[in-house]
């Protein structure tokens, strides 16, 4: 299992909208529209790396309002 952070800039007045879509999408753990340099902050996870891109390329970047995202894959050292 695969878990990554996916952080998320939206157009003004978009991040509440974005967080509660993203949301909706299966294997996304959490969805949390916060303050500073990111809009809205996604806990995800899949079953391998290539499943995680997959998703963030065709289902999260796919939302209306989004201008950048920054996937950020948990690690276990």
């Amino acid at each position: 299992m695969v878990q990554a952070y996916i952080l998320i800039q939206t157009e003004v007045g978009k991040a509440s909208f974005v967080a509660e879509s993203i949301s909706q999408i299966p294997g996304v753990i959490q969805a949390e529209d916060v303050t500073g340099p990111y809009d809205v902050i996604v806990r995800a996870q899949a079953d391998t790396v290539d499943e995680l891109g997959r998703m963030v390329v065709a289902k999260v970047q796919q939302v209306e309002g989004i201008t950048r995202t920054l996937t950020c894959p948990v690690v276990h050292l």
